[in-house]
């Protein structure tokens, strides 16, 4: 669910950046590594500074 919210809000960086914190925190700690390599992959090479930044202060706290 938090794949297809994402794919939809691709085009704007401030949506994508709310939605992607928001599926972090909602995805268990063990499906945060599954949800960052498909974030990574699927949207890195538009927002990979965005990816490394939300995933590295969730996976923080």
């Amino acid at each position: 669910m938090s794949q297809q919210v994402l794919e939809k809000v691709s085009f704007d960086p401030r949506l994508f950046r709310k939605e992607l914190v928001k599926a972090a925190k909602w995805v268990a700690k063990g499906d945060q590594l599954l949800l960052k390599a498909w974030c990574l992959a699927t949207f890195g090479h538009m927002y990979k500074d965005v990816i490394l930044e939300v995933f590295q202060r969730s996976m923080r706290a």
